[in-house]
């Protein structure tokens, strides 16, 4: 997954970050709502109009979701309602991105085709986080699928910073192109995800019973 080999590849950053904050007396789950002001902020600004400056600033503010569970780990805070804490406010953050999207597309002629296409894609990242953790609520992993939290992201930061590029007349703009992709592919994993789990329990259930 690309949220694993960021997290291994820029480790030695991270955890430089997470000294930081933590000398700072920042506890992790502070650093989870600082992480949701700035993508906050980040919404304001797609709704101002600004995509290409939103966009640098998702790709800076989005590192805020590794530096808490770095410090947590590092400072031996990592706790249950802590991941718990954290999944929750991730949902709001990228929710809250996408409602700035509306917020922009509100004030846009012809918008109704991107305007569905933001709930689409609300609905299938919500869904996402859903199956998995309704899997694993249930002692079954759900990690698969092709477009998870960071895959949306990237893909995110790509439409903002395109904009409204449209290289062919004939075809939408970059960002509508993004939005196609985005409210697709969220719902295609958690297809995945719900076939996956399907598919365990089929196996487990076709377990001999052990004996006692």
């Amino acid at each position: 997954m690309l949220t694993a080999w960021l997290r291994k590849t820029f480790r030695g950053v991270l955890e430089a970050v997470a000294r930081f904050f933590n000398r700072l007396g920042v506890s992790p789950n502070q650093l989870t709502l600082i992480g949701l002001i700035l993508q906050g902020i980040v919404a304001a600004v797609i709704a101002a109009g600004y995509l290409q400056l939103a966009g640098i600033l998702l790709i800076f503010f989005s590192i805020f979701d590794a530096f808490d569970g770095t410090l947590a780990r590092m400072t031996g805070q990592v706790s249950r309602f802590g991941a718990f804490f954290d999944a929750t406010i991730d949902r709001y953050a990228e929710s809250i991105v996408l409602f700035g999207l509306l917020v922009y597309y509100s004030g846009q002629p012809d918008s109704t085709t991107q305007t569905l296409l933001i709930y689409v894609a609300i609905v299938g990242s919500l869904l996402v986080s859903y199956t998995r953790a309704k899997a694993e609520s249930l002692g079954i992993p759900c990690k698969e699928g092709i477009l998870t939290r960071a895959e949306r992201v990237v893909l995110l930061v790509i439409g903002l910073l395109l904009g409204t590029w449209q290289p062919i007349a004939a075809l939408p703009d970059a960002l509508t192109v993004v939005l196609w992709l985005l409210a697709i592919l969220s719902n295609v994993t958690a297809i995945q995800r719900v076939l996956a789990v399907r598919k365990t329990v089929r196996e487990q259930d076709a377990l001999p019973d052990q004996p006692a």
